[in-house]
């Protein structure tokens, strides 16, 4: 097997300014360009240098060579939503998609993964952390790849008058291959700078996947598990991943209370206690090789607190649901996952009552960004006609919490765990394999 190039969906918008730095063609007509550049969506085609274009490829003509895009935004739909200016090398297209330009960056696998790691944590992180990352994110977006290539597909909502279910799946993509953001992978191309470590776990690494029963596999990781991690099936489409299965985040995977957390009297002891996990740190050295700069705005994640009153989150869950439940009444949870997070949850109101899931479309529904995870229990204040007037979720980690525990990887390492370790920790029964 060859290196893999890939194709990954950097930003939409109907304008797309960019500075090409270092000389570029334009393979529809062959100019040569360089310098500021600017496209627009017009009557579904590119305006672009006083000319239609139905698409752009640009290419560039030396190894230096990089493009800057304007205004990309990072962290889509998080807290911490932001827009950047960021650099790239590679190849650049601009395509017409959903009346808008959408601007993508051909590359290779391996250029593609150092921004991955920069991206993801910090560059100077430790080099058994970055080794383990590079596998896991390479292994990702090969089996993505491959994916594709197989075509595929699984419907991913289901609708009825008591349930909607929905789960957010690699169809989304279907002019790339990956796209930049959170949903993906983290990639902001050359503006998160790499060091030689990074380039250290890359080539001490090259080629290395995770397979299992001959296949890549498909390395899914979060933030913080939560001292669990959770089925690949609970979060995604019903297809059992032998690999991604639960594990108890502690040197010995064993604690008595995380035995069985689909049962609520034991997710709800479970989520109030204070485990003793990989990743539960408050080590700052630590939690900045994972956190970067924006994510540290973040620091209760291993156990956290949102309260709503009920004004508040009648009006959050109908702009988020858009649904019209009326005054919420509970919040009850239908079915829970091997980590406690909740698959199922019922949203009871004053005029309806609706059974949503999975994981992602609860914290969807629960906050104006994205709910830290969906292993929370609920605590309820009456007013004096017994009526709920705040509602109090009581949660644990930060993500969906299938495969690595970031955080989890991040204290491995510092307590001298190899990457092999710790991705044996992580991914039971895949093995490490080198595929070019």
């Amino acid at each position: 097997m060859e290196e893999p190039k890939i194709t990954v969906g950097i930003m939409s918008e109907e304008e797309i300014g960019f500075l090409l730095t270092g000389n570029f063609v334009l393979e529809q007509n062959g100019e040569s360009l360089t310098g500021k550049q600017k496209a627009k969506i017009s009557n579904g085609t590119i305006s672009f240098k006083g000319n239609q274009f139905p698409g752009l490829r640009l290419v560039p003509q030396e190894k230096d060579c990089d493009f800057e895009l304007t205004g990309v935004t990072i962290g889509k739909s998080f807290h911490w939503e932001q827009k950047e200016n960021l650099k790239f090398r590679g190849e650049l297209k601009i395509i017409v998609e959903n009346d808008k330009l959408t601007a993508i960056n051909e590359l290779p696998v391996e250029e593609y993964l150092a921004s991955v790691i920069s991206s993801e944590m910090s560059a100077t992180s430790a080099i058994e952390l970055l080794k383990a990352h590079a596998v896991i994110s390479r292994s990702w977006i090969l089996a993505q790849l491959d994916k594709k290539e197989k075509c595929t597909k699984s419907a991913s909502v289901y609708d009825s008058e008591s349930e909607h279910i929905k789960w957010y799946g690699k169809e989304d993509h279907i002019n790339f291959d990956v796209c930049a953001d959170d949903h993906c992978q983290r990639y902001q191309g050359i503006t998160r700078e790499s060091t030689d470590a990074v380039n250290e776990a890359l080539k001490k690494t090259t080629g290395e996947v995770l397979t299992y029963d001959g296949e890549i596999c498909d390395a899914r990781f979060s933030k913080s598990c939560g001292g669990v991690s959770e089925t690949f099936e609970n979060c995604w489409e019903e297809v059992p991943h032998p690999y991604l299965r639960k594990v108890i985040d502690n040197r010995d995977e064993c604690d008595i209370a995380a035995k069985d957390l689909t049962n609520e009297k034991n997710a709800r002891q479970w989520i109030l206690s204070n485990p003793e996990s990989f990743c539960n740190t408050t080590d700052e050295k630590i939690l900045s090789q994972v956190l970067v700069s924006y994510d540290q705005k973040t620091t209760d994640f291993f156990r956290w607190n949102v309260e709503y009153g009920q004004n508040e989150i009648s009006k959050l869950v109908k702009k988020r649901t858009g649904i019209d439940f009326g005054e919420i009444k509970d919040l009850i949870p239908i079915e829970r996952g091997e980590s406690g997070r909740i698959i199922k949850l019922q949203i009871v109101g004053s005029k309806r009552s609706l059974t949503i899931g999975k994981e992602l479309e609860i914290r969807k529904a629960l906050s104006e960004s994205h709910l830290y995870s969906s292993a929370f229990v609920v605590e309820k204040e009456m007013d004096k006609n017994n009526n709920p007037n705040k509602f109090i979720l009581h949660g644990a980690g930060w993500g969906h919490g299938v495969g690595l525990c970031q955080i989890g990887a991040a204290v491995m390492a510092s307590k001298g765990y190899g990457y092999q370790e710790i991705l044996k920790h992580y991914y039971k029964e895949a093995v490490i394999e080198k595929r070019y």
